[in-house]
C-alpha cells in the first residue's frame, strides 16, 4: 500500500510548514507528520533525508525567532507565551527549573517535553547564550527530534500506512473525530486548570497593602520564590526580600518568626508558586503568610521602589 497521493505530493511542503508552525508556539504536533514522512522514506530513503532535512531548518528558523525576541526582550516575552500556553501556571517554573539543573542542554531534549519546546529557545536568549552556541545546541535537539520521527515511521511503515488508509477510508467522518477530540483535550485543560485554581485559593495580599506595611514600619518578611534563573534575566526585586530556594525550603523556615507577617512573591500566572509556598509555610505552622497579587510583575507596575540584583 502506498502512501495517500496528497501526501506523496505535498508531504515535503506539509512537514517544512507543520513543524515551523509548532515551533513558533501553535498547539499543532508535527509528530504525525514526521511519522508520516519516516514511512514514505522507506519506499525512498532519499525523501526520508530531505524531510529531515526541511523539518530540522524550520525547527531552526521558529527556534531562533524566539531565541532572538528572548535576547531582545527578556522576561517580558515568557510571560507572552505563558499567556498563550494550555498550562500557563507552569510554564515559566518547569523551564526555568529545567535550565537550572541541566544549563543550556536542555535545548538538546527540550523538544520531548511538552511545554518546553517553545518556551527554552527565548529563555537561552534572555540569560545571553552566544548565538553560535544556541544553533549548534538546538540544532542537535531538533536532528534528534525530527529524526526519531522520521525513524519510527520508518521501522512502522506498515501500521503507519494503515493508519492512513482508514483515515482515507473514513473520510468527513474522521476528521470530524479528530476535531472533536482535540476540542475535548483543550475544554479539559482548561477545566482542570480551573479547578486547579480553584483549589489554590488563598487569601492573597496587594502590592499596596505591601507597600503600606513596610512604609509603616511593620517589617513583613518578603520571600522571593522565583527561580535562579528568572533571577538572571529579570535582575529586579522587592527592596529586602529574601530569596528562597524551593530545594531547601526547611533551612529557610528555621529562620522564619511564628509572629510576623510573610509576604511570598513570584512571577508565576497566578501566583501558583507563591501560592504552594504559602501553603507548605502554613503547613509547618508559619500561619500569617500570604502570596503577593500579582507578584513582582504587579509590584513594578504600580510604580514602587525596587532593588537591583
Amino acid at each position: 500500500m502506498d502512501i495517500t497521493p496528497f501526501f506523496a505530493e505535498y508531504g515535503l511542503l506539509l512537514v517544512f510548514g507543520v513543524v515551523l508552525v509548532e515551533q513558533l508556539g501553535v498547539p499543532v504536533p508535527a509528530m504525525p507528520v514526521l511519522l508520516f514522512a519516516g514511512a514514505k522514506a522507506a519506499e525512498d530513503p532519499l525523501y526520508g533525508l530531505i524531510a529531515l532535512a526541511l523539518a530540522v531548518l524550520a525547527c531552526l528558523l521558529g527556534d531562533f525567532a524566539w531565541y532572538t525576541a528572548g535576547r531582545r526582550y527578556g522576561h517580558g516575552v515568557l510571560k507572552l507565551l505563558c499567556r498563550v500556553s494550555l498550562s500557563p501556571d507552569a510554564c515559566v517554573r518547569q523551564t526555568e527549573s529545567a535550565f537550572e539543573k541541566r544549563g543550556v542542554a536542555t535545548l538538546v531534549i527540550a523538544k520531548f517535553v511538552p511545554g518546553l519546546a517553545t518556551v527554552a529557545p527565548p529563555v537561552a536568549g534572555a540569560l545571553g547564550l552566544k548565538a553560535s552556541s544556541f544553533l549548534l545546541l538546538n540544532g542537535a535537539g531538533s536532528v534528534l527530534y525530527c529524526g526519531t520521527g522520521i525513524a519510527l515511521g520508518l521501522i512502522f511503515h506498515d501500521q503507519v500506512e494503515w493508519l492512513i488508509e482508514r483515515l482515507v477510508t473514513l473520510g468527513a467522518r474522521a476528521m470530524a473525530i479528530l476535531g472533536v477530540l482535540l476540542a475535548l483535550y483543550v475544554a479539559y485543560r482548561w477545566w482542570e486548570r480551573r479547578r486547579f485554581i480553584q483549589a489554590l485559593d488563598a487569601g492573597r495580599i496587594s502590592v499596596d497593602e505591601l507597600s503600606r506595611m513596610m512604609d509603616a514600619g511593620e517589617n513583613p518578611i518578603v520571600l522571593d520564590v522565583r527561580s535562579r534563573v528568572h533571577r538572571e534575566i529579570d535582575g529586579r526585586r522587592i527592596p529586602g526580600a529574601v530569596h528562597v530556594d524551593l530545594d531547601a525550603l526547611e533551612a529557610t523556615l528555621e529562620g522564619i518568626p511564628r509572629d510576623r507577617d510573610v509576604v511570598v512573591y513570584c512571577a508565576c500566572p497566578n501566583e501558583v508558586t507563591a501560592v504552594k509556598v504559602a501553603m507548605q509555610l502554613r503547613e509547618r505552622g508559619i500561619r500569617r503568610v500570604r502570596p503577593l497579587l500579582g507578584g513582582i510583575d504587579a509590584w513594578v507596575s504600580a510604580g514602587f521602589n525596587i532593588e537591583c540584583i
